[in-house]
């Protein structure tokens, strides 16, 4: 999954709007006025954040050590870092996106 595929499948997503709050190097994707995910235009290789179900953030950190980490400058019990290093399939890491995005349209 390459920057182009995660940006075009967060907005994809109904009414995802995308900003550069925290500038240049770093999109944001909202629903509800809420972030969803957080996307690192200068990492390789790609990092992005999720929001994920607490009990679920820590099963898949057990699942994928090298790969989602506890989210990077976000409270870690609710937030994942993705690492997109090729050990999580694509849908897996869509499934992530959709989750988070899930989440926060919820509240």
């Amino acid at each position: 999954m390459n920057l182009e595929e995660i940006r075009d499948y967060a907005l994809s997503l109904p009414e995802t709007e995308e900003s550069l709050p925290f500038g240049p190097d770093n999109l944001v994707f909202k629903v509800n006025n809420k972030m969803f995910l957080l996307l690192s235009l200068d990492e390789i290789p790609i990092r992005f954040n999720v929001k994920c179900e607490p009990n679920r953030a820590v099963e898949l950190r057990e699942e994928f050590p090298d790969s989602v980490l506890p989210g990077y400058h976000m409270n870690k019990k609710h937030w994942n870092t993705i690492v997109v290093n090729g050990q999580i399939a694509f849908a897996t890491l869509k499934s992530m996106i959709s989750d988070s995005y899930a989440l926060v349209l919820k509240k």
